[in-house]
Order: structure tokens, then sequence, then C-alpha cells
């Protein structure tokens, strides 16, 4: 790995010049090779040893250790401290080198994949980590680009590629890249060996969709743009090969620049720790004072009475100096109240050296095995188990506030389906019985049958027969329908073998659309930028290509100019139906309006539109028209506004055909889910990378937008100025309609509520939807507050065209204002810096690759998992570390204080109520395992109530069930419990005698009864805390009595002293003592004055102010006796306002391509005959559309009549 050198200096320009590897070593660029492991043999164990001794706690006992090796100070044994601390040491050294190792076994795999590197003329294979800036290397069909590369040449003419894209930003659709012309020739390597261009261009970056530069070359130079790169992280798809220049690569590659750095991720428990154990140690330090002041009196005052008998320690001549030693002393004796260990093992994943500090690690391990394990978030499909990546975030998954999710791919399957159309007024796709009326969910029929089409999709289904029926039949409104599907577009074809098709689209909404056109008949052979080869019901049919006015998302519709072979001229439109119903012939009102219902009942369903329509233009017009259009593309200034103007010239007028609606399929339960976690007051925003029609389409699929809302704000500003004065009108807009609803009381009983800002008690449902360019003005540092105090009064926020790094920003900025758990969920490396900025980052192991999930701490393959990993998984969890780290404190408190207490009538000479054994025994045996057993399996409802009662939730949320006041209740409880066990028993022991008449008070007596008093209480308290009774459970509490008691007799048996004498000197102690009526007399009321006030406040409470949880297991009482049938969910259909349902994933420039002839392969394809295929038998593969693998999704197009455009 020496060979992964970072870059020194920080470049203001890059020169890169080809195949001269020594001219570029001297700027000391980046390699290739990815470096994440820490640790060599060599460097393991100093720089290990050295990193673990900057943990507090390790130091801390450390310090500990030497206080207890000086005789004058220490009253416990060393190894007390130095067997745990190794033992810590030891395992975190094998932890931090397994996962090294893994770390060291990832980096190798990607280093050393092969790429073939143009070297002295000859192709070799070399490692990517071998790879360097200036080298030319060659990519084959379907390869990862292994560095940002300047396209040289490729397979294609023109020197054109297609890559996809997914890696960088999420969208699967290909897109086109391009040679320069001088060098799309060298397609030879002997050529290419002779290449030796420079490229000055602009130093490393972020930016995506930027990149600027120059070429210079046989001193000419060429300008370089982003059109011209393939970045690191893309695939070549549908291109043999081509040939590229390193220009970045390694950490300077743009994918690596978007990652963003690995963040240590703490919960907000881990967080409140800080503040805690700092008031916990000042508290130590107190109690210490206080002792210390204590011995210094009684020294001075009383103990130089005893100097005969009782002299001072070697080295100690005063009372002042007593009381110095023995502050230290108390601090080693009571050191347990201190939780550092604990606090260091949550905010690391190491163990602690108290073993209840290592229940920890113990339970979140238990917490993740439990989440692997859930065959609830196990796809079968995919064979996709859901995975915990880390172990130390699981009870932050039950606070979670906020989620900010991609789209493509995670909410999505981007998978698009022709699903219904509207043709000349008539319907089609709605599933019919065999009497011909709608059919019920469940009833679907066969699918219909194309096998009359030997060139059909076998993959492609639809249901409704009366659409093909309409084609054999002749109607020619269909047959127009089809035909324009077949011919407007920008869809490539190839056909390896007679009659086998094969369709490169540039987005999946063509590519459904040219394949529903293909099934019914009208099928797309081959394009030449002249002519369209359409076979229409057999018969094939050349068109003449006159003009492609390509689409943008301004003018949202793409139209064609055709001749056909009779010599008629016509224009085919499709397009988004707010902007192509208003450039109608007036003659078409009526169909307009039966159209507009159809649209309506589409969007309605989630389903994305497109408005088909027509026009035929005459030859002289045509020829005008023309002649304009050439100059207007020839224009110096202003090319694209004049193109606008002449392409709104000649689409009006047009004749109506028709409507198509497509099905983009959500994820199986992506509505459901969102539903539910919007009921657990959990807030989603959508970041992703998609155009705003799309994303407002899966908005409105996904039910987070709905027509019910009061309004859709839409900010679209490209100025600062702009975005500032349309938040503005928002907010103002919000603050207007509360005002004109709420009245006085309602308004301030919100307000009284646990809110932020005075927006977020607006009443009324609002959604706020911004573009990329928009945010990236709302994110300026003037401007945050306002962005944030906006959309956090929504109830559903849609970020579209959003780069990497500006989703982690919008993460980033609700964790520093919001002071909220946050969760980020993605499935492409467009995610990643997302996922690692977030409190908590999810993978989804979807299609785009798995860069998302090696940066996520939680992975699984469908988003509808995610409901369960909160609302059980992780609500457990939060449940479990919070009762786990009360009964921690309250037990370690009631233990300690007790020494406190005796420093009083001990003369504070630091000696200590329990044998050291039972100091050593009580965290690793006595109180270890049942705390254990209730912080993993411990459950207050079941899963299933869990998910049937969202608001459950939210306790975690508003953390409810562990923080300050929780914290000080613990402790007040130990504190009182720790009073009782040490007075009780002394005020007995004062006067009690033994059954032969002897006095009872004895130090070992007393230490046997009090100990024995304080496991019992602990056991009884662990007891009462479990709300979820298992065999385990049963088994380690009254196990870890038994054993107490086990050990108690052995240590204080005859055998054990003869061994070893000095160690056990105490025989038959504890038998003597517990053979005594008084003391059990003594242990009972001790527990029972500890446990009585807890049991009555426990009773008082669930009578007096229930809980949810209370309210829910009192529900599950009933249910038990009264047999009901579950409940399930009612989808009801959305029915409102008129809003588009357009959207169409499409990228501008494509139809000029194809026009001018570049991405046409030189070879045409032979139409005059074709073999017959046989007849394929249909697989029923279209799910049910609420209960299937998956859900439709719909596209409005940007705004409905309610959304308002600011």
């Amino acid at each position: 790995m020496e060979r992964c050198a970072a870059r020194q200096a920080p470049e203001e320009e890059r020169r890169v010049r080809a195949n001269a590897r020594e001219y570029n070593e001297k700027f000391q660029y980046a390699s290739n090779c990815i470096k994440t492991s820490k640790y060599n043999i060599v460097t393991f164990l100093p720089v290990n040893l050295f990193e673990q001794f900057q943990e507090v706690a390790n130091t801390y006992f450390l310090f500990l250790l030497i206080l207890q090796l000086i005789p004058q100070i220490s009253s416990l044994s060393w190894f007390t401290t130095i067997v745990p601390l190794v033992l810590v040491l030891t395992i975190t050294a094998v932890k931090d080198a397994t996962d090294d190792y893994f770390r060291h076994k990832s980096d190798n795999q990607v280093n050393n994949r092969q790429s073939q590197v143009l070297i002295g003329g000859v192709l070799r294979q070399e490692q990517w980590m071998n790879v360097r800036v200036g080298d030319i290397i060659k990519l084959e069909n379907n390869q990862f680009v292994a560095a940002d590369l300047l396209l040289l040449s490729s397979s294609e003419p023109h020197g054109l590629c297609y890559i996809e894209t997914a890696e960088l930003d999420g969208e699967t659709n290909m897109k086109v890249r391009q040679a320069i012309p001088v060098t799309a020739e060298l397609g030879d390597t002997s050529q290419l060996a002779l290449f030796d261009g420079e490229v000055i261009c602009e130093p490393p970056n972020n930016k995506l969709d930027k990149f600027g530069g120059t070429l210079y070359w046989k001193e000419n130079k060429y300008p370089l743009s982003n059109q011209n790169m393939l970045l690191r992280g893309c695939v070549l798809r549908n291109t043999e090969w081509c040939f590229g220049l390193v220009i970045f690569a390694g950490p300077d590659t743009k994918l690596m620049q978007n990652s963003g750095r690995t963040k240590f991720k703490r919960t907000s428990i881990d967080r409140l720790m800080n503040t805690l154990v700092l008031w916990i140690f000042g508290f130590l330090v107190c109690m210490g004072v206080i002792l210390a002041i204590g011995n210094a009196i009684w020294e001075h005052e009383v103990g130089v009475c005893f100097q005969i008998y009782l002299p001072w320690d070697e080295g100690v001549h005063s009372a002042f100096f007593s009381g110095f030693l023995s502050f230290w002393s108390y601090i080693i004796i009571l050191n347990t109240v201190v939780p550092i260990s604990l606090y260091v093992s949550m905010g690391s994943v190491t163990l602690s050296p108290e073993p209840s500090s290592c229940s920890v690690e113990v339970i979140r391990l238990g917490h993740s095995y439990f989440i692997n394990w859930d065959k609830k978030m196990y796809c079968a499909k995919r064979r996709t188990p859901a995975e915990a990546r880390t172990t130390t975030l699981n009870e932050e998954l039950g606070q979670v506030e906020y989620i900010f999710s991609d789209k493509t791919g995670t909410l999505t399957q981007n998978i698009m389906v022709f699903s219904k159309c509207s043709v000349n007024g008539h319907s089609y796709g709605d599933v019919q019985d065999m009497l011909g009326h709608k059919a019920e969910l469940g009833e679907r029929p066969e699918p219909v049958d194309f096998s009359f089409n030997p060139l059909a999709d076998p993959r492609f289904q639809f249901w409704d027969p009366s659409l093909l029926e309409a084609v054999k039949l002749g109607d020619l409104h269909v047959h127009e329908f089809f035909r324009l599907l077949s011919l407007c577009h920008t869809v490539m074809s190839e056909e390896k073998s007679e009659g086998e098709l094969l369709y490169k689209a540039q987005s999946p909404d063509e590519g459904a659309l040219v394949t529903a056109a293909r099934n019914f008949g009208f099928v797309f052979r081959s394009r030449t930028p002249k002519t369209i080869t359409v076979q229409e019901l057999g018969q094939a049919i050349t068109y003449q290509l006159l003009a492609i006015l390509d689409f943008n998302n301004i003018r949202k519709r793409m139209s064609v100019i055709v001749r056909s072979p009779e010599g008629k001229i016509r224009l085919y439109c499709k397009g988004a139906d707010t902007i192509l119903l208003e450039r109608l012939h007036p003659l078409n009102q009526e169909l307009t309006s039966v159209t507009t219902d159809h649209l309506n009942e589409y969007a309605g369903e989630g389903l994305r539109t497109l408005v088909l329509a027509y026009r035929d233009l005459e030859e002289s017009y045509y020829k005008d028209w023309s002649e304009r259009l050439h100059r207007a593309g020839s224009a110096p200034e202003a090319r694209e506004d004049h193109l606008a103007r002449l392409y709104d010239e000649v689409e009006h007028d047009m004749m109506l055909l028709g409507a198509t609606a497509i099905e983009d399929k959500l994820q199986q339960g992506v509505p459901e889910t969102i539903a539910i976690l919007t009921l657990a007051n959990i807030k989603i925003w959508v970041l992703t990378g998609d155009k705003q029609e799309t994303a407002v389409n899966i908005g409105y699929s996904c039910k987070m937008l709905t027509d019910d809302m009061t309004e859709v704000f839409v900010v679209t500003g490209h100025t600062v100025l702009e975005v500032r004065e349309e938040l503005r009108k928002a907010r103002e807009k919000m603050m207007d309609a509360s005002r004109s609803v709420c009245n006085g009381f309602s308004y301030q009983e919100k307000l009284s509520s646990k809110l932020t800002s005075v927006l977020e008690a607006i009443a009324g449902e609002y959604a706020l939807v911004i573009n990329g360019h928009s945010l990236a003005h709302a994110l300026e540092a003037d401007m945050e507050v306002e962005f944030l105090e906006t959309a956090c009064a929504c109830k559903a926020v849609i970020c579209c065209r959003v780069t990497p790094l500006q989703k982690a920003q919008v993460v980033e900025l609700v964790k520093k204002y919001k002071k909220a758990v946050t969760l980020a969920i993605g499935d492409g490396a467009n995610d990643v810096s997302m996922i690692k900025t977030a409190h908590i980052g999810v993978g989804i192991s979807g299609q785009e690759g798995i860069q998302a999930v090696l940066a996520s701490d939680y992975s699984f393959s469908q988003f509808k998992f995610l409901q369960r990993l909160l609302l059980v998984h992780g609500r457990w969890s939060y449940l479990r570390m919070c009762k786990f780290l009360c009964y921690f404190f309250y037990k370690n408190f009631a233990f300690t204080m007790v020494h406190f207490w005796f420093g009083f009538f001990c003369g504070f000479s630091a000696q200590t109520v329990y044998d050291q054994y039972f100091i050593t025994l009580y965290n690793i045996v006595y109180t270890s395992l049942p705390v254990l057993a209730m912080g993993v399996f411990d459950q207050d409802v079941p899963e299933q109530r869990s998910m049937e009662y969202p608001k459950l939730y939210e306790p975690g949320q508003l953390n409810l069930l562990f923080n300050k006041r929780e914290f000080f209740i613990c402790i007040a409880q130990g504190i009182y419990t720790s009073i009782l066990m040490f007075f009780i028993p002394y005020g007995v022991f004062a006067d009690a005698t033994r059954d032969d008449g002897a006095q009872l008070a004895d130090y070992q007596s007393f230490a046997v009864t009090v100990a024995t008093s304080l496991v019992i209480v602990v056991s009884v308290q662990i007891g009462l805390d479990t709300g979820f009774w298992t065999a385990i459970n049963h088994f380690f509490i009254w196990g870890s009595l038994a054993a107490y008691f086990a050990i108690l007799f052995t240590m204080h048996s005859d055998g054990l002293f003869r061994m070893f004498p000095n160690q056990f000197r105490f025989v038959g102690n504890a038998q003597n003592t517990l053979a005594q009526p008084t003391v059990w007399l003594t242990i009972a009321l001790t527990a029972v004055v500890c446990i009585v006030p807890v049991v009555a406040f426990r009773f008082l409470k669930l009578d007096l102010k229930p809980e949810l949880s209370d309210t829910v297991r009192y529900t599950q009482l009933v249910r038990k006796k009264q047999k009901t049938q579950h409940r399930c969910m009612q989808h009801a259909g959305r029915a409102g306002s008129r809003r588009s349902g357009y959207a169409f994933s499409h990228q501008e420039g494509f139809g000029e391509l194809i026009m001018s002839g570049k991405n046409m392969r030189l070879s045409s394809l032979a139409l005059s005959s074709f073999a017959p295929r046989p007849s394929t038998s249909w697989i029923d593969t279209l799910r049910k559309k609420k209960g299937g693998e998956g859900s439709s999704a719909g596209s409005p197009s940007g705004v409905a009549d309610k959304t308002l455009r600011v």
C-alpha cells in the first residue's frame, strides 16, 4: 500500500500529458490506489496501544491502578483493576486487528481489479492501483470506469459511448458521452500510442455535472466539457469498447470527492452520558473531599489519643496529610459510582472493565443479531437479509425524527410499465371479468395474448383485450395512437439476430411506450439520421424524418415531423397535459373534456401521464418553417430562444389522439410505510437527483403529497433574492392561513407543545418542493435558517436535482439547528455522503451497486423494512438500553454509597464494608446476567402492537425514558436504598445477640448481612423492572441469587481456608451469621422497606397516569379474552382537484444528436423478410396493485391547481 500516496499541495489547475508518466509524476498527482486501512504488522501494537490510551476510560483505570500500587493509599488489591484493564486492552486490540484485516481485504479487492493500460504501444493488464494520471486505458462493455477519463474514441460512430451513472446520481437510464472529433478517429492502439496531447483543466472538485478544460495537440486547442468525460463509478453500456485518458485518479475522482468524510457516530444517549459522567465525577470528588476532611478532623481530635497501638503509617506525620491520603483511598473505593468505563464503552465499540458496562456491548450485539435474524426483514426474491453493520447505534433507531430518503431505487423500483391509455375518448387498461365488468382485486384474468406478433416482447403484459381487438379491427384512431408512439421518440434499435430486437432507451419512460407500440403491432425497427422504419401490422414502412423538436424541462414535450410514403407531412407530439391541452385545435373541446377525466383518473391512481397529439402540415408552410429553423440553428447568439419560438409556432392547433399512463413501480409497501412512520411523528424528506415532475409524482404516489393538502409550495428561484422572496411568501401564506383558521385558544395550545418555531404550530398541511439550483442559495449561511423554518413547517419536503453534496448539507442543516436524530436511506453511490452525515445511515441493497450499503450502518433490500427497523427493533433497543442504564446507576449507587455512610462510623479510615471478593464479584457474577437478560429480551408490548400503535414511538423522540430527570430519580432511589441497606442492619446489630447470648455485632457478620440484603434487593428490583419474562430471565435472576449463596458459603468454608489460609481467614462466618433468625428478619425488613415504596409508586402511577404502553398492554389482555378480527388498513383512493400526472425522465439534446447522424451505425437492417417466431407462453408477473410486489407511482406535473408557485 506504499503506492497509495496522497497529493501534497492543493492545485490551481491540472496539467496532464498523455503517455508521459515521467512528466506527470513531477506534479505528484494521487495514484488510483484506495487506502482505508490503519495499521500494518509493524505499527499495529504501538499505534493501537497509543490510540487505546487516548480513551479517557483506559487512562482513568491506569491512574487507579497506579494509586492501588501505593500501600499507604490502597485498601484494595491491585488485581481488581489490572486484570480487567488488560482484558479490555486485549479484546479491543483483537477487534481492531480484525476490523483492519477486513479493511485491508476490501482495499485489496478494489485496488487489484484489472484494467487494460496502454504502455509502450501495447495493452497490458494492470491493477487499478497501478493506473496513473496520463495513462490511456481501454474499457469494454459493462465494465466500471476505473478513474475519471477523457473519452478519446470508441467502437461507436463519431466517438459516442453510452454510460449508466447510477453510482453517481442514482439514475439508471443511459446517458451518452462523445469524444471530440479530433480524437474520435484514434481507434487503433498504434495511433493512441503516438498521441501526446496535453490537457489543462480545473483542479479536482465534487461537481458531477461540470468540467472545464482544454486539449492542446498539434499546435491546436480544443475545448473540453462534461460531455467528453467518463467518471469513476459509471458503467459502460451498449458500447463494445472505448479508450480514455486518465485525468483524475483515486481520491481526486469526482466520486471520491463526493463521498464525504467518515464521521464517528454517537447516539444521543452517548452524548447525554458526557454530561452525566462529569456530574457523577464531581459528586465522587465531593464525597472524597467530605470523607478526607472527616478523616483529618478525626485524626486530629480522636486519632492522636490512640497513637500507641494505632500509629500512623510510615511517612504520615500530620492529620492533614492523613486526610490527603484518605481522599485518594476513597477515590479508589468509591470509583464504581463513576461509570467511566460504561461511558467509553457506549462511545466506542470497546468493552469496559466493569462487567455491567461490558453488558452494553453484549446487549447491542444481541440487538444487532435480532435485526440480522429477523425473517420478516428478509427478501426472498433477492435472498438478502437485513444487516446491522454497526453495534453502536441500535437504540438511536428508537429516536429518529427526520428521515431523508433517496427516490430512485429506494422508494421506487425504477421499472416503467405501460398500464393504461385513452384513445379517442375511450379508456383502455382496466381489468375486466368475463361479463365485461371491472374486475375486483384478486380476480385478474390471463394477460392479453400477443402471439400473433412474432416481434412482440415476451416480458410485456397488458390486461385489457379490447385494445388489441381495436387494433385488429382497424380502428384508425388506435392505429394513429400507436404509430405516434413508434415514431415520436429517441430510442435506438439494435437487432443482433433476425427478429430479436434490443431497444436502447435514454429514459425508461420512452422504453415502456415504444415497447407497448411494438407489442400492439407497430414495431420500431431501425432509424437513420433521416428515416425511421416501422413495421406496422407486419408491413415495413419507412418514414422520412424531417425534424425532431427536442424535449426539455421548460417545453415538457417533444415532437417529430415525418413524411409518410404517401408524401403527407405530419407532426407528432407527446408531452405534459398542462402544456398540450392548451395547444389543441378548438374542434377538440368535447374529446378534451373526456380525455381530461381519464387523465384525472390516471393521476389519481398515481400513474405517469403523457398526452398525444398530431398536426398535418402543408408542404409550403413546412418549407418556409424549415428554412427559418435552419437559420435559427445557425444563429450565433440566442440560438435556444430562436428555436423555442419556432417550436412553439408549429406545435399549435394540434388534434388530440389520447393519453398514456405509465406505472412507475414503487417498492412494495412504500405508501403504507410512509403513512405509518408519519403517524409516529417522523418527518420524511425526499432528496433526489431526479427532475421536479418525477419527484413530485412519486410524492403523490407515496402519499407524502395529497390533494387534501392546504398548499404545495414550489421554489424555483435562480438567484438569492428570488429564493428568499419565494420562501418569505411561503411563510406568510402559512401564517395567514393559520391566523384565519385557528382561534386564540387552540393556537396558543399548539404553541405550548414542544416546538422550536412559531411556524411549526401552524394550522393546515403544507408541502415544499425545491430545485437544486434554488437549494444551493437556500443553504447559504444567511438564508439557511429561513429555509429550515419554512421546510420544518411543512408536512413533506421534496428536494429535486440535488447533488450528493447538497444531500449531505441538508442533513447537516437539520442536525445543526433541530437537534433531532436523523436517518438517511439510499441505494446508490450518490447517497453515500448523506448516509455518512446522518446520525443513522441505511443502505438499500438494490440495483445501483453496493456503495451505499458499504457506507451504511444498516442495510436491507426494501424500503418497507424501515418501518419494522424503527418501530420494532429501534423502539425495543431504546427501551432496553434505557432500562439497563437506569438499573445500572441504581444498583451501583446502592452498592457504592454504603461505603460512604460506613466512613462516618469507621473513623474515615477508608475501610470497606464488603470484603474484596464480594466487591470483585458483585458486577461480574451477582448482578451482570439478570440485567443482561433484561437488556437483550425485554419488551413492553409485542411487535404487532408496536406496528399497530405508532404513537408508542414518540417517547424515544422526546427522550422520556432516559434523561436527566430519570437519572436523578435512579440515583435518588440508589442512595435511598443504600441508606436503608446500611442503617437498618447497623441499628439492629447495635443491640442484637446470637442464640447463645453472644454479641452479634462483628465486622464480618455485618458485612455478610449487608451484602446479602443488597443482592436480594437488587434482584427483586430487576424482577420488577422486567416487563417480558423468559426462561432465560428466570434462570439468570434466580441463578445469580443461588450463585451468590454458593460462593458465599464456599469462601467461608474450611476447605478454602486450608488451601489459602492468608486469604480466607473467616471460616464458618457466613454459616453462623445466616443461621441466626435475627439476621434473616433484618434482611427481610431491609428488602421490604426498600421495595414496597417502589411498588406502591408504580401502582399509583399506573392507576392515575398510565402511559400509552400501559394502555396497549391492558388492551392486549382484553383482546385475549375477546376474539376479534384483525383490522386491515383501508386504502382510500385519492380524488380531488385537477392536477397533472405528467412525468417524463428524458434529457435534452438527444434529438439533435439523432438528426446529426452521429449516433448511427454504418450498417443498415434488412427488413424485407424475417423468420416467424414461435408463440411464447406468458408468465403471470404483473403484481396486484395494492397487495402485490410493487405499487404504482404517479407523477403529477410540478404543480396542481392548489399548488402555489412562489
